[in-house]
């Protein structure tokens, strides 16, 4: 055996390695370079590359009112149903129909507490609950017509969120994200805050904002409403940021030979995060610092304190995430569960919300936002007109919410029967609505699908049509 012979053999094969391992880093590195850019969701990165129609709204503001705000007191105004308070409701409505804790019980009529007055150019109907709400009526639309299919909290919640009530379905706003890409790298593209009121605090599950089967990185991020927004943003003590910095770069190393040899998008999902970990901590405490906010400005959202846990300092805090490119913001109040106490209930949930929602509303137009900006405001599902005790109960057959901007066309839509129970005019489900917001940011609810056990699953299921009549 020669060994010269062996030795240029060995040399041979070493550099035949060394080409083949880095011929594999080098297209590692590329596939690298794709994942980490839809990993950030920059501009324009999302899987809808050409908008499917013009694009009217850019960013979509959901202001929850979580336990089922009553249509009755709020935005349909029944004055049949007032003559009534008290009688017995018409058997002919409510036979063989679907009713929460007022099966086989009595029915009542109860009649609404509250005034309504016309407002605007639009004419809305408002209830004098909520006069701040009225003061931008000819922005609002008002859709009298909702209907919903699940009659408890947490699967209403999610039908409202997702289009279903299985486990394991992304939210509206992880469908946002996964189709359009966020609109800035410093913050999450998908924000959810919540609060709380004096009654009826419905509780909110974290499913609420999952991505689902999507990957993670499309999941919604919640901050605290009081307090520090992201808990241990700060660095330990001893630890500087061009430290963390050097250990951030090592782990996208490694992670990138780790996505170089196999397709997870979760390795893309926490190579992203590491970074957008590291930006928010200093695009976190900017975006909380709200001592440039005027005084006025505070006061016209109801501010007391910023950073409270208020309502109040969360519809502020969304305006200043939609200025910097938080493509989904949801902004749940816990307030609205009247089963019984009603009247003081409506009054408290609607001093919480009513000033901010308006402000809020009144703020994003002063700064040219409203108009690529869709705010919607509503509960998921309404109430009975019938009374439970001091309350009202749940109901699903008809309900009311409101819409502002991104193209949405001011006034009042649909219709209830004479009594609030059931919708009668232009009927809009929950999928009709999710075909219509996805409209007006520029997708084709039918397009935008993801395979998923085998079939194209999409928002709206297999349901969903274009609410053609508040499409400004």
């Amino acid at each position: 055996m020669n060994p010269f012979s062996d030795l240029a053999a060995h040399e041979l094969s070493i550099k035949r390695r060394a080409f083949l391992t880095q011929s594999a880093y080098g297209l590692g590195g590329l596939a690298l370079a794709t994942l980490m850019e839809r990993a950030r969701g920059a501009p324009g990165h999302g899987v809808i590359t050409t908008p499917h129609f013009p694009i009217k709204a850019k960013r979509v503001i959901h202001l929850c009112m979580a336990g089922g705000p009553s249509h009755l007191e709020s935005f349909d105004w029944k004055p049949e149903l007032k003559r009534l308070d008290g009688q017995a409701f018409p058997e002919s409505f409510t036979k063989g129909q679907q009713l929460a804790q007022l099966q086989n019980a009595v029915l009542k009529a109860r009649g609404p507490f509250v005034d309504f007055h016309k407002h605007g150019q639009t004419g809305n109907e408002i209830s004098d609950l909520f006069p701040h709400l009225a003061g931008v009526a000819d922005e609002l639309c008002i859709i009298r017509s909702m209907q919903t299919e699940q009659i408890n909290h947490d699967t209403a919640h999610a039908f409202m969120n997702s289009g279903s009530i299985i486990k394991g379905r992304p939210s509206m706003g992880s469908w946002l994200l996964y189709g359009l890409g966020s609109e800035t790298d410093e913050l999450p593209g998908f924000v959810v805050m919540t609060s709380a009121g004096k009654s009826g605090e419905q509780p909110v599950s974290a499913r609420q904002w999952s991505s689902g089967f999507l990957p993670s990185k499309f999941q919604g991020i919640q901050f605290q409403a009081k307090g520090d927004a992201v808990h241990y943003l700060g660095s330990p003590d001893g630890v500087c940021q061009s430290t963390q910095r050097q250990v951030i770069e090592e782990v996208r190393q490694l992670n990138g030979i780790l996505a170089a040899e196999r397709v997870d998008p979760e390795i893309a999902t926490r190579i992203a995060q590491y970074e957008l970990a590291f930006k928010m901590q200093s695009s976190v405490p900017d975006l909380a610092d709200m001592s440039q906010e005027s005084k006025a400005t505070l006061e016209s959202y109801g501010v007391k304190r910023p950073g409270d846990g208020s309502f109040a300092s969360n519809c502020l805090l969304a305006r200043r995430m939609a200025e910097r490119g938080v493509r989904m913001i949801q902004l749940y109040h816990r307030a609205w569960d009247h089963h019984s106490g009603i009247v003081e209930g409506m009054k408290d949930s609607a001093l919480d919300t009513d000033k901010p929602s308006a402000a809020l509303i009144r703020d994003l137009k002063q700064r040219g936002l409203l108009d690529d900006t869709l705010i919607i405001w509503g509960g998921e599902f309404g109430r009975t007109p019938m009374g439970q005790g001091t309350g009202r109960d749940h109901h699903i057959l008809g309900f009311s919410i409101a819409l502002a901007g991104g193209g949405i066309k001011p006034g009042t839509y649909g219709a209830t029967d004479e009594l609030g129970y059931r919708a009668v005019e232009n009927v809009v489900d929950v999928h009709d609505l999710h075909a219509t917001m996805l409209h007006q940011l520029g997708i084709d609810h039918k397009r935008m699908t993801v395979k998923f056990q085998g079939l194209d699953m999409r928002l709206t299921g297999v349901a969903g049509k274009l609410v053609k009549g508040i499409v400004a």
